[in-house]
């Protein structure tokens, strides 16, 4: 747990003497018993049962009090709530390499309905969209809640050569944020251009809760923009980004068009994509692994776990302490401690 305004923590100092203080003043109350209390009265007041009573009431008060001054320090703690996600962007490999038949009937159809299917289960609220990318990276659907439209853009997938990683997040990007002037050209030399007019602050990465990319690949960048500066401007806006391998991290030759060719999937670039944007990387091998990922991803979009103020729990739980204090008391002695 950690506490915004630490410095009111130094008022638990004051409980041991508050503690200190009442010993003594029981003390004094019980000298006062034996010298003009008649011996029943003493012998009820030895007994077990009523001295816990006699202390329970201000021992659970000044636990009470020592909720107070943590609350007024403002505590903060990770805990998991559901997500604000308005916007899951679906950026989807669809290089050539996704012909292989490793997966069964091949990787492009096993990833197409895990896909289909993760979608069919996303909460009616949510918008999707799907990123298309290979050599390019092209916006196949528009963000909507029209689940039918994202599927039948999944389906019109169609198989291109080489794998622009950093095209796809930044087209992704430049669908969540339009008026931030993203486009893969500025970046496809290798260095920034300078983004003139545009009034932007970068945020802190995984500070922007209305949106999420989800990122498969089965192999490793060969074209475009580089995948690692795309993943520093998905940091800058806060957007987390999910990334999921998909098939072989060996590698293996892929025949395609009369191209043969190696693909290795590059798990290490994946797992800084997500580690540079707090996202998350998850591989799959099979298709059944695929399906069990976005299962998986599922859970982690629909409920997210963040530092949260707790101030409000802390003094609600603080007053209701006082307060069964209190009533204990009444009931008891027939008055407050």
């Amino acid at each position: 747990m950690h506490f915004l305004w630490p410095e009111f923590l130094w008022g638990l100092a004051a409980l041991p003497l508050l503690l200190l203080a009442y010993v003594l003043i029981l003390k004094r109350k019980q000298i006062q018993a034996l010298r003009y209390a008649s011996l029943s009265i003493v012998k009820d007041s030895l007994g077990s049962t009523a001295k816990i009573r006699r202390h329970l009431p201000p021992l659970l008060f000044l636990v009470a009090l020592a909720g107070m001054i943590v609350a007024a320090a403002r505590p903060t703690a990770v805990v998991t709530l559901p997500s604000t996600h308005e916007t899951v962007i679906l950026a989807m490999d669809v290089s050539g390499s996704m012909r292989a038949s490793d997966v069964q009937p091949n990787r492009l159809a096993a990833s197409q309905a895990a896909a289909k299917q993760f979608v069919a289960e996303q909460p009616e609220n949510v918008r999707i969209g799907v990123v298309a990318f290979a050599g390019t990276a092209t916006l196949a659907q528009a963000p909507t809640r029209n689940r039918e439209e994202v599927i039948a853009a999944i389906d019109r997938f169609q198989l291109q050569r080489a794998t622009a990683i950093g095209s796809a997040i930044i087209v992704s990007l430049a669908t969540l944020f339009p008026d931030h002037g993203l486009n893969v050209a500025a970046y496809s030399f290798g260095s920034r251009f300078q983004e003139k007019n545009l009034n932007f602050k970068p945020v802190p990465p995984g500070s922007y809760h209305s949106a999420v990319i989800v990122l498969l690949t089965d192999g490793q960048r060969t074209t475009g923009p580089d995948s690692l500066l795309a993943a520093r401007l998905a940091a800058e806006r806060g957007v987390r980004i999910y990334t999921v391998g998909f098939g072989t991290t060996s590698g293996e030759i892929i025949g395609f068009e009369g191209w043969s060719m190696r693909v290795r999937l590059d798990e290490e670039t994946l797992k800084t994509i997500a580690d540079l944007t707090r996202g998350e990387y998850f591989f799959a091998g099979s298709a059944p692994d695929l399906r069990k990922v976005y299962d998986t991803l599922r859970s982690r979009i629909a409920f997210e776990s963040k530092r949260t103020e707790v101030t409000a729990l802390v003094s609600v739980a603080a007053a209701a302490l006082a307060l069964v204090s209190a009533l204990l008391s009444m009931l008891w002695f027939h008055r407050i401690f």
